[in-house]
């Protein structure tokens, strides 16, 4: 159950702290206190979302925080499987900070978690209904979940989901397998020749930089043998009437050495004539080396430029570089054994389809009859939780209407129906319900389906809309009745409802300094009388509510 809640800066609320207790505790106050805050507190500790626009104007961030005493079994195991157990084994401590950008920053029992977590931990330990639900209740769509939550087919349904989405995903494999014969035989054909040519053309990567690099010295070979030419003639001499760079520089060394004896600086300059004259022998000899490979053939010519005028032709078809060509080569032949094996991959399909198709059908076949026996017994419970809500003449029904394809719930689908005078035939809840009625079938349908339920808490946010008189007292006893099995919480804002609790809180509104701020006020006997008189006749309290008030009051405790 709920024992503490802590909330700062959110909406509203600059801060407060609430402590709760077993049995139905009452939330009244004018519209606008912040009722409704308290409860979008409490869902946001159980993962709800919770946006920028949930924190007080001004502020930076706001926190909730909320401890949670006398855990379920189910809950503890689920802690300590996650590692996210407390100090007290039988309490959990949820906090949920909220910033300004919108980002949350949550812990369970003081351990970093993320939003997701608290989602997963809520169902554990409360069930809120707000009027969103009443919304639930006539749309016809989710009336089959009611009955699986009344049912208790949560597991049935977790093996058969699966076989469902499975057996649509395959359904879809065998599909596009079976798009026409002729596109695959055509398909096949064009893959087969795109890789044979490229298999013929036996592509290296890389070789294209070699070739290009060869093809701008067959583009530039007389130039180059000139100069070459040239460039030898320069260091070697031309014969007997041109004395070349190597010889002069061998000359110089020569001279200056004959000069050694006059003066050690000679012998250096001679050392140094000497340096260059052996760089001028190495360039002359590599000149010579290069001036060698010049000579090439017309036919070496002709294949390096049919050669990357092939790759060229395969560039343009199939990638813009060697490797994007040998890349669609692999994809071509991957997807030519998926088209080759086709055959054989379809009948392992339809032979995975048919086994999962008579296992799914045989799992919707049990979840239907478990449907139709649980059907009957909420028929009853629905008529017998409503006749204590004053509709004693009412009727109402599960319909099941059972085909033979397969759907994402199994083979049924499920509406309620309910006549709510005599005489009048069965009819969607969504056509005769007015609002009072549609606020008392809904209680009934919480107040019998959370007996499945784990949960210890249960909130109720306006469940009295459109109900007043006879109808509104039947409600507050049973809300009464509920909360003597759960810790219920319920903003009201009638009075029958209020004078039921077994604890009442009052949310009011104030204004300092141009900022709002909201109060929650546990009230004493005679505080209740006040409020209860205050929403019997509004502001102008007189004798005559309170005396009311006090009967109400009275009139709870028998």
């Amino acid at each position: 159950m709920l024992s503490l809640l802590h909330i700062e800066n959110i909406a509203v609320i600059e801060q407060a702290d609430l402590e709760f207790e077993n049995g139905l505790t009452i939330l009244t106050g004018e519209t606008g206190a912040g009722k409704s805050i308290i409860i979008d507190s409490i869902g946001a500790i159980l993962g709800q979302r919770a946006g920028k626009g949930f924190i007080r104007s001004s502020a930076s961030k706001g926190f909730v925080s909320a401890v949670f005493s006398n855990i379920s079994d189910e809950l503890s195991q689920w802690l300590h499987e996650n590692q996210l157990d407390g100090e007290e084994k039988d309490s959990i401590h949820i906090q949920r900070q909220i910033s300004a950008d919108g980002k949350s920053v949550c812990r369970v029992n003081m351990k970093p978690v993320s939003v997701s977590v608290l989602k997963q931990i809520g169902p554990y330990l409360m069930n809120i209904h707000g009027q969103h639900d009443g919304q639930r209740l006539l749309d016809e769509t989710c009336h089959i979940d009611f009955l699986d939550c009344f049912a208790g087919l949560q597991d049935d349904l977790h093996v058969y989901q699966p076989q469902y989405q499975r057996l649509l995903a395959l359904k879809r494999q065998i599909n596009e397998l079976d798009k026409s014969e002729q596109e695959r035989l055509q398909r096949l054909d064009m893959l087969r020749f795109h890789v044979q040519e490229i298999e013929e053309a036996a592509l290296i990567d890389g070789e294209e930089e070699q070739l290009t690099e060869r093809k701008a010295f067959f583009d530039n070979v007389g130039r180059l043998v000139q100069t070459l030419e040239q460039a030898f003639q320069a260091l070697d001499g031309e014969e007997d009437y041109v004395t070349g760079a190597c010889d002069l520089l061998n000359d110089a060394a020569n001279r200056l050495g004959s000069l050694a004896d006059v003066s050690s600086e000679f012998s250096e300059l001679s050392e140094r004539a000497e340096e260059v004259k052996y760089l001028a022998l190495d360039l002359r000899n590599a000149v010579s080396q290069i001036r060698s490979r010049t000579d090439f053939s017309v036919e070496e010519r002709t294949a390096v430029e049919e050669r990357l005028d092939l790759i060229y032709r395969l560039k343009l078809k199939y990638g813009p570089s060697i490797s994007d060509i040998l890349a669609y080569a692999q994809a071509a032949r991957t997807e030519l054994d998926t088209l080759e094996s086709a055959d054989g991959t379809r009948e392992a399909l339809l032979q995975e389809y048919k086994e999962l198709l008579s296992q799914a059908r045989e799992n919707a076949r049990v979840i239907s009859a478990k449907r139709r026996e649980s059907a009957r017994i909420l028929e009853q419970r629905i008529i017998a939780e409503l006749s204590d809500l004053d509709m004693t003449k009412v009727r109402f029904a599960v319909r099941m209407e059972t085909g033979s394809k397969l759907n994402p719930k199994g083979f049924d689908g499920v509406s309620f129906l309910i006549s709510v005078n005599p005489g009048e035939p069965l009819q969607s809840i969504s056509k005769v319900a007015s609002g009072g009625e549609l606020s008392r079938i809904m209680l009934a349908m919480k107040n019998v389906l959370t007996e499945q339920e784990s949960v210890d808490t249960l909130i109720f946010d306006e469940i009295d809309t459109g109900v007043s008189g006879r109808a509104a007292q039947k409600i507050a006893h049973k809300l009464a009745q509920i909360g003597t099995k759960k810790q219920t919480l319920c903003v009201t804002h009638l009075p029958q409802i209020a004078a039921m609790g077994a604890h009442h809180m009052l949310i009011t509104k104030s204004v300092h300094g141009e900022r709002t701020y909201t109060k929650v006020q546990i009230m004493t006997d005679e505080q209740r009388v006040e409020e209860i008189a205050r929403m019997i006749s509004g502001d102008q309290i007189t004798d005559t509510s309170r005396k009311n008030a006090r009967e109400l009051l009275q009139a709870s405790q028998i």
